[in-house]
């Protein structure tokens, strides 16, 4: 069974008191368009990425706002700019790595919170059945490309009702891979 891969670019995520922060008072994010996972969504808003060495401007907020601020990133994005981004699941951000957000009307200092995402797959319960595999899962996944086929190790499969059945990598591994507009990848054994 194939099922789409995405590759997830470097994002932020933000509280609402961060995003009041970033942005002003009472501020609301302005959706730019629907990502594949159900009620997630891309806006306008940009922030910069502030690390020890450089900074990476005209970064992504996704929305809802969340719980807690957390900043994907590439490892290249990460080592480029001077932070430590341990590889995690999204929402596992003790003892991350650190950062500052500047948004238009201030800015953030984040004492934990960015991470290169643990690539992973999203599926309902019932994809999850037709894959044969189980929520925590470690799987691999094989992504045939012109000229740069790859297996990638260490896949989570993440299982909900809310989700949308999807393969999700970053800017990194998607380059490796030479991934295009629309590829698909199968677990393999």
């Amino acid at each position: 069974m194939n099922f789409l891969v995405e590759t997830s670019a470097r994002h932020v995520h933000v509280t609402e008191a961060d995003l009041e922060t970033l942005f002003g008072k009472g501020y609301q994010l302005t959706k730019k368009k629907d990502l594949s996972q159900p009620g997630q969504f891309a806006c306008e808003e940009r922030v910069t990425v502030v690390g020890p060495k450089k900074e990476l401007a005209g970064v992504s907020i996704l929305g809802p706002c969340r719980k807690a601020t957390q900043i994907e990133l590439s490892l290249t994005d990460a080592r480029s700019i001077g932070i430590t981004a341990p590889v995690r699941e999204s929402g596992d951000i003790a003892g991350s790595g650190a950062c500052k957000l500047v948004g238009p009307c201030g800015e953030v200092e984040v004492k934990e919170g960015v991470i290169a995402a643990k690539r992973h797959i999203h599926a309902t319960p019932a994809d999850a059945e037709k894959l044969g595999v189980n929520n925590g899962d470690i799987v691999s996944v094989k992504i045939d490309t012109d000229g740069r086929s790859l297996v990638f190790g260490d896949v989570v499969v993440r299982v909900s009702d809310s989700y949308a059945l999807a393969m999700h990598i970053d800017t990194d591994e998607s380059n490796a891979a030479g991934c295009g507009r629309e590829v698909y990848g199968e677990i393999v054994k």
